[in-house]
């Protein structure tokens, strides 16, 4: 075996790790919810830029204005899930650049003056810490039901602003009966890598 990872690890990460359709009413615990972000935040962003906003959706009035925004299909996921996280990326995420960056504060200035600019990073970098958030949902032992099928303005307009980018919304929890369709086939090494 190449990988260090026990492969118990690799299995609750990735091998067995299943999106998740149905949840027990076990709950989520927002200390959860922080040994989650705790260890998910150390996955990196270009210029440490954490753009990545994560909103939970606890109470059943919020739940109620979320499930109106969402495709029919995960209406009743999202309705039923124990948790529900609404994951954004900030626009203005080169105001915290000083914070993130204290060796090169001229890294807000030089790079992400430009409002076009930040929204292509903070897409981006935000994408990319919402992939380790999910990760980090499995490795607290709980299933993620990541969903983009959503009215994203409308989610926005909700419970963002104009500085905000919804990118998906994330059912979280235990998973519940018949909670996963069957596997679908991933690529093999020799579609995807090449060597030059």
């Amino acid at each position: 075996m190449s990988l260090v990872l026990d492969p118990a690890a690799q299995d609750l990460l990735f091998r067995e790790a299943r999106t998740a359709n149905t949840f027990t009413d076990e709950p989520v615990t927002d200390e959860q919810v922080q040994a989650i972000y705790d260890l998910v935040k150390y996955g990196p962003t270009a210029f440490n830029q954490s753009p990545l906003r994560i909103t939970l959706v606890r109470s059943a009035e919020a739940r109620e204005r979320l499930v109106k925004h969402m495709a029919e299909g995960n209406q009743p996921k999202t309705a039923t899930a124990p948790l529900v996280a609404i994951l954004s990326a900030d626009n203005e995420f080169h105001e915290e650049l000083p914070q993130l960056m204290p060796h090169a504060p001229q890294i807000k200035d030089a790079f992400f003056s430009e409002r076009p600019v930040r929204e292509g990073a903070a897409s981006l970098n935000a994408a990319l810490q919402a992939a380790y958030f999910i990760v980090g949902v499995r490795a607290a032992g709980l299933a993620a039901g990541p969903m983009t099928g959503l009215d994203f303005e409308g989610v926005r307009k909700e419970f963002l602003d104009d500085d905000h980018t919804p990118l998906m919304v994330v059912n979280i929890g235990r998973p519940g009966p018949d909670a996963w369709f069957p596997r679908s086939p991933r690529l093999a090494y020799e579609q995807v890598v090449t060597t030059v």
